[in-house]
């Protein structure tokens, strides 16, 4: 007995012997080195903010039901960016793509350098009608007070294309001639999907045989306090997003008068399948968010390093403990989430149709099929039929080695050596998941500071930024073009 325990202590020493050299040898610091040359530029600040004013003030609308889009506001927005930038309407060649869509091309003067791409979207998402009153100013005045700008769009997405042109302007007022050729692509309907905006940019890319070093669309921010025990604001660039698709669930009856009910009504039925498949939650997987913790390791608290350097043995109640946290849960699975339920229009009519939507959003590794596939086993109803609405797979993950993952980072630090950058899977969808055709190395990041406070403007009310964090992104944007410029 005594050598038993004797044995067993032993092995509890060893064990947390590991543990301990893990958790002191495992994270290296991958913080790359502050771009250098980051100076001061002379934007004229008053004039870039009123024109970032005037940008909102355009009701760019992507609707779900495209009978509502509002062309002529689109037209308006391209003649707005026209008059405002004369240096990179003179010097940039403009290219519509699918009516509404544009893409920029400022040439290099080597040709053989592959040129660079960035992105983002014109279209904002609609303000409802019910909550007008509860904004502090009206959603599309573009109203700036007290160093706020306010107004749809003001973070997703014009920011990011005011950003870009502001930028772009400045180095062509300095007369600074690009070696490397730079490409501008701003969609008209990211928020809807992007199918006719920056898909068919992707394909007229592809079909004039046009590849890219990298391509940078929106979707990473800088976090500050979103991530516990880390003291440093957290620069997250995308590499990866997920899929999604909706899946109709589809039961039909005979209908008839609620007083004589059959034994199992139509929402009856749904309502298990519905259950069945909330009960049985895709498994969890370390793999998608292991790479944002490794870059930050070394900045981390030990308890944090202890765990996450050690999960061949800790992965289950690592798992387990962030499972607990809606949006730790987002990053570890293929989440689920039923929206929609429709049945009777009366409360004595039996449904002849009862029909649910759930929305899926797909880790890479999984796909629309095997989703579709995995549902229909879990309701195993032949009665419950399962439909794909829309879908669309999880991306490729890029890579953290290249010259683009490393400019943007370097560019970040340079702007403030404070903020740590790791690369991290965007849990939303952006237009960047069309355009791995045409480069491998597709990232997404804004130059926006997030707390916990100003998560909730994006597409709430109110939605507004800071004018100091809007002339960030304008320098942070010209340094990561010009810089990009180069052989």
């Amino acid at each position: 007995m005594k050598k038993a325990l004797f044995t067993i202590l032993i092995l509890v020493i060893v064990v947390v012997a590991v543990l301990l050299y893990r958790a002191g040898s495992t994270f290296k610091d991958m913080q790359l080195e502050p771009a250098t040359g980051i100076t001061a530029v002379a934007i004229d600040e008053d004039q870039a903010i009123e024109r970032f004013s005037g940008a909102l003030q355009f009701p760019t609308i992507s609707y779900d039901d495209r009978n509502n889009f509002d062309a002529g506001a689109f037209t308006d927005f391209h003649a707005f960016l026209q008059s405002s930038y004369p240096l990179v309407h003179q010097n940039a060649s403009r290219i519509v793509v699918n009516d509404y869509s544009l893409v920029y091309h400022l040439p290099g003067t080597d040709p053989l350098l592959q040129p660079v791409l960035f992105m983002g979207h014109m279209d904002v998402v609609p303000v409802e009608e019910i909550t007008r009153s509860e904004w502090s100013y009206p959603p599309f005045n573009g109203t700036v007070s007290d160093g706020v700008i306010w107004g749809r769009g003001s973070v997703d997405d014009k920011f990011t294309v005011i950003a870009l042109m502001e930028a772009m302007e400045q180095l062509l007022a300095e007369n600074i001639q690009p070696e490397r050729s730079i490409y501008f692509s701003f969609g008209h309907d990211e928020e809807v999907g992007g199918k006719d905006g920056a898909a068919q940019v992707a394909k007229y890319f592809e079909e004039k045989g046009i590849t890219f070093d990298y391509v940078m669309d929106e979707g990473g921010v800088v976090t500050e306090g979103l991530m516990d025990d880390l003291d440093q604001p957290l620069a997250v660039i995308g590499v990866s997003e997920k899929g999604y698709v909706n899946l109709v669930l589809t039961v039909n009856a005979p209908g008839g008068h609620s007083s004589q009910p059959p034994e199992q009504s139509a929402v009856g039925i749904l309502s298990r399948a519905i259950v069945a498949v909330e009960d049985s939650p895709f498994p969890a997987s370390m793999d998608y968010i292991y790479p944002t913790i490794e870059a930050i390791g070394t900045k981390m608290p030990f308890g944090t390093r202890l765990a996450m350097s050690n999960l061949w043995l800790l992965s289950p109640l690592v798992e387990r403990v962030m499972l607990k946290n809606k949006d730790d849960a987002a990053a570890l699975r293929t989440t689920t989430a039923a929206t929609m339920v429709s049945g009777s229009p009366k409360s004595n009519i039996l449904p002849t149709r009862a029909t649910a939507v759930i929305n899926f959003r797909i880790i890479p590794g999984e796909t629309v099929e095997s989703v579709t596939e995995r549902v229909i086993g879990l309701i195993d109803d032949e009665r419950v039929v399962v439909t794909s609405e829309y879908g669309v797979n999880p991306s490729p993950v890029s890579p953290t080695d290249s010259r683009g993952f490393a400019l943007i980072a370097k560019t970040i630090r340079g702007m403030d050596e404070n903020i740590l950058v790791a690369p991290y899977m965007v849990r939303g969808g952006t237009d960047a998941k069309y355009f791995y055709s045409v480069s491998p190395n597709v990232y997404r990041f804004m130059m926006l500071r997030i707390d916990p406070t100003t998560m909730g403007y994006v597409h709430g009310i109110d939605e507004r930024v800071a004018v100091k964090s809007y002339l960030e992104a304008i320098r942070y944007y010209y340094h990561l073009i010009r810089q990009s410029m180069d052989g």
